[in-house]
C-alpha cells in the first residue's frame, strides 16, 4: 500500500502551496483562493498555481468550478478568486496510483 505524506487538511505536504496571503482552504472539494485588489494578478497567480501543480502531478488537476467574488468593504482586497479543485489531485493521489502501479518505491516526502 502507498503512503500518501498529508497534512493536517489532507492536502500532500509535497504540493506547491499559493504564496503570500493566497491559501488552500478545507474540505470537502479544495478552494484555493487568490485575493486581490487587482484581478489580473489574481489570475496570473492562479495561472502560476495551476501550472505548478500540474507539473507536480504529471496532469492536469480536476478544477471543479472557479468563483469570482468581490469585497467593497474599506481596507478589504476587492477581489477574491476561487478554484475549487478535486481533493484527491491535491493530495497526490494521482502520483501515487501511478508509483503504486509501476512498482516503484514512493517519492521521499
Amino acid at each position: 500500500m502507498t503512503h500518501l505524506d498529508l497534512d493536517d487538511l489532507g492536502v500532500a505536504n509535497a504540493l506547491p502551496r499559493p504564496s503570500g496571503k493566497d491559501q488552500i482552504l478545507g474540505v470537502p472539494y479544495r478552494p484555493v483562493q487568490f485575493i486581490d485588489d487587482d484581478l489580473p494578478s489574481a489570475l496570473e497567480r492562479a495561472a502560476t498555481w495551476l501550472r505548478e501543480v500540474e507539473q507536480w502531478l504529471g496532469e492536469a488537476p480536476d478544477v471543479i468550478a472557479v468563483h469570482l467574488d468581490h469585497d467593497e468593504t474599506q481596507g478589504s482586497p476587492y477581489f477574491d478568486l476561487t478554484i475549487l479543485c478535486n481533493d484527491e489531485d491535491l493530495a497526490g493521489v494521482p502520483i501515487a496510483v501511478r508509483e503504486r502501479d509501476s512498482g516503484r518505491p514512493p517519492r521521499p516526502a
